[in-house]
């Protein structure tokens, strides 16, 4: 059997108890790790959301017709499993109450067959009219609203199917939007310009308050034009005689149908898949169309049922992981000293070679000469691969002994001549898009949920520039220009903003480790000020812990209740520094203390972002592989 600790770590460790505390940690948590893994290679941990995916999953069938008593009865167990005591729904654990959630989940309960009159129910009803009522939902909840009578069509804004004729070099045309909000607003165009509604037997009048319509903003600000041309929109859409508006929608289902993938979904992701599903039943596409019934059996691939207490509920995961979580959990692997040609290693990388994406995408209308490489998130999502999973793939493929090394390299060397030619303007990276940065359309009244660009971050071309220093392009003019980037970007108080991850822990652990592997010294200020704001940070459990309203309130950056996942972002930006200070030794006590009998760790807080300040993440496998990785980068700094 491969040890997880090497021998020459075993030697080292016999003389300190808290290095034997940390060995024996890592052991079980390796094995923990390992008893993870699929048969066919991959890791998969599962990705928590909130309860709006639950509700919107039972109005999509609620809509279609397709509604079972099972399945609403298990979602409406766990929609009311995750109500606070004020009758509340939060968008993440321990996160301030959200009204659109609270109002999407009272009106499928109600669907579900809870009276309006229940404890719970009423609670729910008290708390959205004292924040705002319907009124005050976001664009999203409102359009759900519609399709059941309980909003107006007219209350919405107007987004025209038109939109698909616009050139790729025209504002607002698709391609400026992220490739997760253009796969959402072009369905939304044929749904929103057809204005469908398929009543419910109840209202929802318990939380409306009467408000006035939205001021309007000031005539010279973006915002206010759109919100002008809004309503010209508007006119247009209710005119007898639209000339284009058929064809446009005939258009935008071509254009939907194109990028529907294996899986039967948009994106692998929840949002575009509910409305192209809603676009093309509304297209006159049956219900037993190969399309719709792709995508309609894709979804029950995301359920998550499980037995409780109050017997069994089910969930919708928004995403999939398994190519991020699979990359992850090599490099945790190997850095924990499981041999390079183990044959657990060998499966996974087998596995992820298999995923490599071969064929051009959306990415290909801003980098039309680029060979098609990389890695996407999900099993099935070739045609969003995305350089954040390319560079982690890679930084754990570099590492492994396959067989077949020819096969190996050249993934390698294809998915490192991707990322670079994914490269922005002005040196950093985005995830999915190079050069998504026009801010037009986030100006949109439709748009105020969600990031709807994909502009460079922090995370993301950290993670780019530590794999093509780890590759030996350091000195690289794309690996110089990323550390450039890095370097403006950094924060005045000596951390990183996290677009993917929660937040300046994220950033920062993200940030450290690629500047040292880049060649920047330990010793300069820039790597200095970080590891001072990471000790500020440190909780007095010896742990780090970040909460997502740092997205939106200043005072919470660097605070929140210790985790895992963000103790080891932490622990690996001061390994990287060369720290081997009390602050780490603090850090991997906490992790030691924290292992679970069976060598996981508890995680009940998202550290995970979607969208920055709207949509968050659990990913459960984070609490395993990062904390693998710092106490095994920390017993290897013992040496």
């Amino acid at each position: 059997m491969t040890q997880t600790v090497p021998a020459k770590l075993t030697g080292a460790i016999d003389t300190t108890p808290r290095t034997r505390t940390a060995a024996e940690t890592l052991d079980a948590a390796v094995d923990y790790l390992r008893g993870l893994q699929h048969p066919d290679g991959w890791w998969k941990g599962e990705l928590q959301t909130n309860v709006t995916m639950d509700a919107e999953d039972l109005l999509l069938r609620e809509f279609l017709g397709i509604r079972g008593a099972t399945e609403t009865e298990e979602a409406a167990r766990w929609i009311r499993s995750q109500q606070r005591a004020d009758g509340t729904w939060a968008n993440f654990e321990g996160g301030p109450a959200d009204l659109s959630t609270t109002v999407e989940a009272w009106v499928v309960l109600r669907l579900a067959g809870d009276p309006i009159t229940s404890l719970h129910m009423r609670a729910a009803a008290e708390y959205v009219r004292g924040h705002g009522g319907l009124e005050g939902t976001r664009v999203f909840t409102r359009v759900w609203l519609a399709l059941f009578g309980l909003w107006s069509w007219d209350e919405l804004p107007d987004l025209p199917p038109e939109l698909i004729f616009l050139p790729s070099w025209f504002p607002l045309n698709v391609y400026d939007w992220a490739c997760w909000a253009r796969q959402t607003v072009v369905p939304l165009t044929v749904v929103g310009s057809l204005r469908p509604v398929r009543p419910l037997p109840f209202g929802a009048d318990e939380l409306r308050i009467g408000a006035p319509a939205r001021k309007m903003d000031r005539p010279w600000t973006w915002s206010g034009a759109f919100q002008r041309l809004d309503k010209v929109l508007h006119s247009y859409s209710s005119l007898p005689v639209q000339p284009l508006r058929q064809l446009a929608r005939r258009r935008a289902a071509e254009w939907i149908l194109a990028r529907q993938e294996a899986d039967g979904s948009w994106g692998g992701i929840q949002p575009p898949w509910v409305y192209s599903i809603l676009a093309l039943h509304l297209m006159g596409y049956p219900l037993d169309h190969p399309s719709v019934r792709a995508g309609l059996a894709g979804l029950n691939g995301f359920i998550v049922r499980e037995r409780t207490e109050d017997g069994w509920v089910r969930r919708l995961e928004a995403c999939q992981s398994p190519v991020w979580d699979t990359g992850l959990a090599l490099t945790a692997l190997l850095d924990a000293g499981v041999s390079p040609d183990d044959p657990a290693v060998l499966r996974a990388t087998d596995w992820v070679l298999a995923e490599e994406i071969r064929v051009p995408g959306d990415w290909s209308v801003r980098r039309p000469g680029l060979a098609p490489g990389g890695w996407a998130f999900e099993f099935e999502n070739d045609g969003y691969p995305d350089t954040d999973d390319t560079a982690e793939v890679v930084l754990a493929l570099r590492r492994v002994a396959h067989p077949d090394s020819g096969r190996l390299r050249g993934a390698i060397d294809r998915g490192m001549a991707w990322m670079v030619g994914m490269q922005c303007k002005d040196g950093g990276w985005g995830a999915f898009d190079a050069d998504n940065t026009r801010v037009l359309c986030t100006k949109l009244p439709f748009c105020d949920f969600g990031a709807v660009i994909d502009p460079p971050s922090a995370d993301v071309t950290a993670h780019i520039v530590e794999a093509l220093a780890a590759e030996g392009q350091a000195d690289s003019v794309a690996c110089r220009r990323g550390v450039a980037w890095l370097l403006k970007h950094q924060e005045t108080d000596g951390s990183w903003f996290g677009r993917w991850g929660a937040n300046h822990v994220y950033g920062t652990g993200a940030a450290v480790p690629a500047l040292v592997t880049a060649g920047i010294s330990t010793d300069e200020p820039v790597i200095r000020a970080a590891v001072r704001w990471l000790e500020r940070h440190q909780n007095a459990d010896g742990g780090w812990g970040e909460d997502l309203r740092s997205y939106k309130d200043p005072a919470w950056i660097g605070r929140g209740e210790t985790t895992p996942s963000q103790t080891a972002w932490a622990l690996l930006a001061l390994l990287a520094a060369g720290e081997r200070s009390e602050a780490v030794e603090r850090g991997v006590a906490w992790l030691c203390e924290a292992q679970r009998a069976d060598g996981g760790w508890d995680e009940p807080y998202f550290t995970g972002t979607g969208f920055p300040g709207d949509f968050y993440l659990n990913y459960h496998l984070y609490r395993t592989v990062f904390p693998i990785s710092a106490l095994a980068r920390y017993l290897t700094r013992l040496q």
